[in-house]
């Protein structure tokens, strides 16, 4: 059985790629720093779960070394642990900016690195060409930088780049490394914004999320199982000659 782990599994994207990943025949690590949310995904899915804190190449190590000890290698690793928060960029903090550049741009470089440097070294996946596959969560805010989040897009774009570049570095080694791009995804990270940019804009939450619908042209809020679908296929043999591609899953809210 081919394995993967998911780096903030615990709710949201990540608990939704978590499903799709066991329900493709994979067995999938979930991890994330709330370890009881973690433990709740795990049993429910039936799975081994893991607290780790992506900030800390320690608790990478001793997750990349248990599941090298006890399944030999890694297939799939989906990098999906982030944190957002809001303000206007003029009030912008100095500590909103590392919190926020530590977990999404700092937290997601540790985690590729900490895994391809044990990924380049083992077998091939069975019948096919590659060692394995990595695959980052990025955010439409990669593409179209959003008011209120200056932070949050400069450390998107810098996970764009990191993949990009990863990509070019780890194909010799047969890895691919590819990015998926969500949009306005209805989570509870979604739920905490919905709030802030009310507040911030001095309007309702019912008023950004029209706004939301709006600029989204297939007319919705997107559901975490539309990405979880697209991680599906770049886990899959049918993206195996994809590196470097960032996927934008949105409902063409990006092009606005």
């Amino acid at each position: 059985m081919p394995n993967a782990l998911i780096t903030g599994a615990g709710s949201g994207i990540g608990r939704a790629i978590a499903a799709r990943l066991v329900q493709d025949g994979f067995k999938v690590w979930i991890t994330d720093i709330d370890f009881e949310a973690a433990e709740k995904v795990g049993k429910a899915l039936n799975m081994p779960y893991l607290k780790v804190d992506i900030t800390q190449r320690k608790d990478l190590l001793l997750a990349r070394d248990l599941i090298y000890k006890e399944d030999g290698r890694l297939d799939i690793l989906v990098a999906n642990a982030g944190v957002s928060t809001m303000n206007h960029f003029l009030n912008l903090s100095e500590e909103e900016w590392d919190f926020v550049f530590n977990v999404n741009t700092k937290g997601t470089f540790l985690t590729i690195q900490t895994f391809a440097q044990a990924m380049v070294r083992q077998d091939f996946m069975p019948n096919r060409e590659l060692r394995g596959k990595i695959i980052a969560i990025a955010s439409m805010a990669a593409r179209s930088a959003a008011p209120l989040l200056a932070h949050y897009s400069a450390s998107k774009f810098a996970v764009v780049g990191l993949v990009q570049a990863a990509a070019k570095e780890l194909a010799p080694f047969k890895i691919t490394v590819n990015a998926v791009n969500p949009g306005f995804v209805k989570t509870p990270m979604q739920e905490r914004e919905i709030l802030w940019e009310a507040n911030l804009r001095n309007v309702t939450p019912e008023e950004v999320i029209k706004e939301y619908l709006s600029k989204t042209p297939l007319g919705r809020l997107e559901l975490p199982e539309d990405v979880a679908a697209v991680v599906g296929f770049l886990a899959s043999k049918d993206s195996d000659f994809m590196t470097g591609e960032v996927l934008e899953v949105n409902g063409g809210a990006w092009i606005f």
